[in-house]
């Protein structure tokens, strides 16, 4: 019997193919992320001691972003285990995210060779406030579109996932106008989201060994 909430749509499909693309634009994001770090060839010992100062912006670039995208990637991940299909809604909202994740290169381009400038730490903000808006929005309508799902959404586990999110987009949101008061102080906002995603993070883990258990 189909569910009578279920609309079925021509534009509705496995969440596996989707699941398939994410991963690869997540791969693809990661090694792009570490292309501009490299050092010329023939250098002197004074010459690869500056150069290797001089790239080690891109390092720390590169460490945070890949930070970000891979607890992006994990929260995607987690939010499609309960998923069988995907609708219209979600595929426009999935292609949204994922295109600010293949995006990401360049904010981190920005924050390496320009970090101390306002509008480098206000781009690079704003690029991840939107990711996790976008994410916040697509397991807000997979949290209300239990059909699309092999098995409901729970509530706790939905709920504990949003903050997390909303959590993220404030952070990063309120630093873009920070960023032109104080960019180094809009970098060290950055790190409240360490306490606080630590705390959710385990409740994530928390209820969702609840919920297995419940299951089994």
């Amino acid at each position: 019997m189909v569910n009578d909430h279920r609309r079925m749509r021509d534009d509705e499909g496995s969440a596996a193919r989707f699941l398939a693309l994410s991963d690869g634009v997540f791969a693809i994001a990661i090694t792009l992320l570490a292309l501009d770090i490299s050092l010329p060839d023939g250098l002197g010992p004074a010459g690869f001691d500056r150069a290797l100062g001089e790239v080690m912006p891109k390092v720390w670039a590169y460490a945070l972003s890949l930070l970000v995208v891979a607890a992006f990637w994990r929260g995607h991940y987690q939010i499609f285990q309960y998923v069988r299909e995907v609708d219209g809604t979600v595929i426009r909202l999935g292609l949204l995210g994922l295109g600010l994740i293949a995006l990401m290169p360049f904010p981190t381009t920005l924050l390496a060779e320009y970090g101390d400038l306002p509008q480098s730490v206000a781009i690079y903000s704003g690029a991840v406030a939107a990711m996790g808006a976008t994410q916040l929005a697509l397991t807000a309508v997979l949290w209300k579109r239990p059909w699309l799902g092999r098995a409901a959404l729970p509530d706790p586990v939905a709920r504990n996932d949003m903050a997390d999110l909303a959590s993220t987009v404030l952070v990063f949101a309120t630093a873009v106008p920070l960023a032109y008061v104080s960019p180094t102080g809009a970098k060290l906002w950055w790190a409240v989201l360490i306490p606080v995603r630590t705390v959710t993070g385990r409740r994530g883990k928390r209820l969702r060994a609840v919920t297995q258990r419940l299951s089994d």
